[in-house]
């Protein structure tokens, strides 16, 4: 029995929420490699078009960062060469803008493998330890308004984040190391 062909709003709602998902860092990702802030933003409406273009060759269980940090890639180095095409002088040259591609990887795969560890370490923090995290950080309530939602003061807030601080350090820090 053959498979039935994908249900298009289905993609369509996949593509959003990995597109909204990725929307910051691919957007930080053009501007570092473009300098003009006007032709990133062209290069970031093209990338877009040519993901969704594209989104059918996407592979479910794969990393859709690294494929859409392909697309941009290659994108960029079109605007490129037809900036040279124009003669418009280049003040950066493929071979370092694909260096520049290859350490930006490098380093969001490292910062992603230490967000997927800070959230494992924060389900792993006791539930009223877990709430004073997320109003500081996630809802960016000030620490008194903690010390009064937690029945606290605000010495011991300030006390209370920084042993917090320290042990989701420690906790991030032995998820990442590589195995003995």
């Amino acid at each position: 029995m053959a498979a039935l062909p994908p249900d298009p709003a289905d993609q369509t709602e996949t593509y959003l929420r990995l597109l909204t998902q990725h929307d910051r860092w691919l957007a930080a990702y053009v501007y570092s490699l473009v300098a003009s802030a006007a032709d990133a933003d062209d290069i970031l409406q093209e990338v877009k078009v040519t993901l969704w273009k594209q989104f059918a060759k996407f592979e479910p269980d794969s990393n859709f960062r690294a494929w859409a940090r392909k697309i941009a890639t290659h994108q960029i180095l079109n605007y490129r060469r037809s900036e040279k095409k124009r003669s418009v002088s280049s003040s950066l040259d493929e071979t370092f803008i694909e260096a520049v591609a290859a350490e930006l990887d490098q380093r969001a795969d490292a910062l992603d493998l230490k967000a997927e560890a800070l959230n494992l370490c924060l389900r792993k923090l006791p539930e009223a330890h877990r709430k004073i995290v997320v109003w500081r950080y996630y809802e960016d309530c000030g620490i008194e308004e903690i010390a009064v939602k937690s029945e606290r003061t605000v010495e011991a807030v300030y006390r209370l984040l920084s042993r917090i601080r320290q042990v989701l350090s420690e906790c991030v820090n032995r998820q990442i190391a590589p195995a003995p």
